[in-house]
């Protein structure tokens, strides 16, 4: 399908937001000395508590032999551990540090807040409109995209 013209300016710095997005993993993933699988695992794990290393990989997009490769390093660079699952006695759940946690969060939340104070500067109905816009790209990104590959919104 080929446009016949130009971008709305708001769609231009939604690419925008989308690359600086990822400056903003690349810069995170080096501070914390991981490659982005691993800082895909961690943000799952941060965000989600302990979680299985299937159930891991599964989120992640990865096999579990990659994901077990992935938790080794994490644990090794002090990021991650194992523990006994309570409901598998055979098998373990992958914990996020909290060292690591607050290492990650520490760099995360200032700029989360720093996107979230930009809201302040309108009112209740310029916030809705943007909640909404917002909302419809979401939904236009998963048009395209196959099932398998949406995260559930938050």
């Amino acid at each position: 399908m080929q446009v016949n013209r130009a971008p709305h300016d708001a769609t231009v710095l939604l690419r925008d937001i989308r690359e600086l997005s990822s400056a903003f993993e690349a810069h995170l993933g080096e501070a914390l000395s991981v490659n982005p699988t691993d800082l895909a695992a961690m943000e799952h794990l941060i965000q989600e508590g302990p979680l299985t290393p299937t159930d891991l990989a599964a989120r992640v997009g990865v096999t579990t032999a990659a994901m077990t490769t992935s938790i080794d390093r994490l644990a090794a660079l002090g990021h991650a551990t194992r523990i006994p699952n309570p409901a598998d006695r055979r098998g373990v759940l992958v914990v996020p540090t909290p060292e690591s946690t607050q290492r990650a969060m520490a760099s995360i939340l200032p700029m989360v807040a720093g996107i979230d104070r930009v809201l302040d500067d309108f009112d209740e109905d310029q916030r809705a409109t943007i909640t909404a816009y917002l909302r419809r790209v979401i939904d236009a990104y998963r048009e395209h995209l196959p099932p398998e590959r949406v995260r559930a919104s938050r």
